[in-house]
């Protein structure tokens, strides 16, 4: 006997387990019932699906039996797959946001240190600034290469600070007395008292 039960099977393009249980109803009918498993998925809404079953006599199965079973598996088998795909999916979509958190807050680390050493950096110039001591308070600000988003406000104290130790440049403290310029001149006295 020949058959072509598994070619049409074949056919169908089901990537699930078929379970087929053949068992007699009446001394003239047949029930088949076909139960589709995937094991790849891991959604616990595949335990809802109930088997798919058939009740027919011999002959009415030998004719209809893969009109009848097609659709209703093909549509099974795409729900299983839809939810394998989906629960893939979900874990790919967990894992990119819990990379996208860890890159997240690693920049808002980097930002956070960043800011940190910018108002560190302020504050030291400020302070020096309070001494009086404009050149090193220039020297402490940030650097605008390293701030370029603060570049306004880096330059504007630069120049402030610029006008102060400029003044400073040319304001001539009046030098100590050394003891050595009076006997100098009390040696020139000294010269021109003899010469007489």
């Amino acid at each position: 006997m020949e058959t072509n039960f598994f070619s049409r099977l074949a056919q169908m393009d089901i990537n699930s387990k078929l379970m087929l249980t053949i068992a007699k109803a009446t001394p003239t009918t047949m029930v088949v019932s076909i139960f589709i498993e995937n094991d790849c998925c891991g959604d616990k809404a595949k335990n809802l699906i109930i088997p798919f079953n058939l009740t027919a006599t011999a002959e009415e199965l030998d004719e209809q039996f893969f009109r009848h079973i097609k659709k209703p598996l093909q549509k099974a088998d795409g729900l299983l797959s839809n939810m394998e795909n989906f629960l893939k999916q979900l874990e790919i979509a967990e894992a990119n946001s819990a990379m996208e958190k860890q890159k997240t807050d690693k920049e808002k680390k980097e930002n956070d240190a960043k800011k940190r050493k910018y108002d560190e950096a302020w504050l030291k110039a400020e302070t020096l600034e309070k001494e009086g001591k404009y050149k090193e308070a220039w020297t402490a600000l940030p650097k605008v290469s390293d701030y370029p988003e603060n570049e306004k406000a880096i330059r504007a104290k630069q120049e402030v600070y610029e006008r102060q130790f400029a003044s400073n440049l040319f304001t001539v403290e009046p030098e100590q007395e050394t003891g050595t310029e009076v006997p100098a001149l009390e040696e020139a006295e000294h010269m021109n008292n003899e010469e007489e």
